[in-house]
């Protein structure tokens, strides 16, 4: 039997706390609009971390989404902060009313993590996607095979979480990490990858096939 668990992060306690803490002390103090004001506020917060079961695809050796929310790129490019070949990039876009926690794409050991500082511009900007502050993951497969997925800061969120350290393993859909409040995630895919979505679509972290290897179809 599964064991039952509270569906919101554990990363958003604090907040929920702090907020229906001022919350009762404004009730406690009647003073009506700031307690009304922080009963919404308390509510948007658990919201906001909440974090749902997923039920991924039966295919093996596709790519899921790592986050909820909307294609904002899909091409091939050569970042030389992540090598000098030429991959598939699929970005994809969190608004503060997606889900925020991320998971793993393809189940494979994690071979780096680097966690650059940077700046806090649109998520979903060009300059974004090249100043932000990030934590980008190397990843190998069971298949060998390489490929990187990338938490991106953003104008609002400006805390990265990541609970993966060299060497770990991760099955396919694990959770790994979260951003607050608002940002994007990138992953990047070896050409012989066959990329299945387009800019534009929705997707759902642990649930979504983005990609799949040449022997699997979507």
């Amino acid at each position: 039997m599964k064991t039952p668990r509270i569906p919101v992060a554990q990363e958003g306690y604090p907040f929920i706390l702090l907020c229906g803490f001022a919350t009762l002390i404004f009730a406690l103090l009647e003073i009506t609009p700031a307690a009304f004001a922080g009963l919404i506020l308390t509510a948007f917060v658990t919201w906001f971390f909440r974090d749902p079961e997923r039920i991924g695809p039966e295919a093996e050796n596709v790519f899921v989404s790592p986050a909820d929310g909307k294609v904002i790129l899909v091409e091939e490019v050569t970042d030389a902060r992540f090598g000098n070949d030429i991959v598939h990039k699929v970005s994809i876009f969190m608004n503060v009313f997606n889900v925020h926690v991320n998971r793993f794409p393809l189940t494979g050991t994690v071979q780096h993590v680097v966690l650059q500082p940077g700046k806090f511009y649109s998520a979903d900007s060009a300059r974004g996607a090249l100043k932000n502050e990030f934590c980008a993951l190397t990843v190998k497969t069971e298949n060998d095979l390489s490929y990187g997925v990338v938490q991106v800061a953003g104008l609002i969120a400006r805390r990265i979480v990541c609970w993966a350290e060299k060497h770990d393993r991760f099955q396919t859909g694990q959770r790994y990490g979260l951003i607050r409040f608002g940002s994007r995630v990138d992953l990047y895919l070896p050409l012989a990858v066959q990329v299945s979505v387009k800019k534009g679509d929705r997707v759902r972290a642990g649930e979504t096939i983005l990609a799949a290897l040449p022997s699997e179809t979507p």
